[in-house]
């Protein structure tokens, strides 16, 4: 028999460059969007130093309260850092997904 194929979701990734100062409040930001998968944080060097993978589906408020120690980690990064950069990987909707909220 055919097991029925999962649906795979594609994703998409964009860079950022921010001051380490504007780190805390730039995840924060991007946690509350919701579609993001995962955010790496990277030097100057562009040596990754932090990643932080994120759950699809995560009810908001309860991602915050989760990731409550990976923010306090990233304030004590970004103390150190004059400039991060921030890859965001994020799902991509699909074209079904678009034509079903209509």
């Amino acid at each position: 028999m055919n097991e029925p194929t999962k649906k795979e979701r594609s994703t998409w990734t964009e860079e950022v460059e921010i001051a380490g100062s504007d780190l805390v409040n730039t995840v924060k930001d991007l946690i509350e969007e919701g579609n993001v998968r995962r955010l790496i944080i990277k030097n100057q060097d562009g040596d990754s130093l932090m990643e932080i993978p994120l759950s699809a589906g995560v009810a908001i408020g309860g991602a915050l309260v989760v990731l409550t120690p990976v923010l306090a980690a990233l304030g004590a990064l970004a103390a150190l850092l004059a400039r991060v950069t921030i890859v965001i990987v994020r799902d991509q909707p699909d074209q079904e997904d678009e034509n079903h909220d209509e």
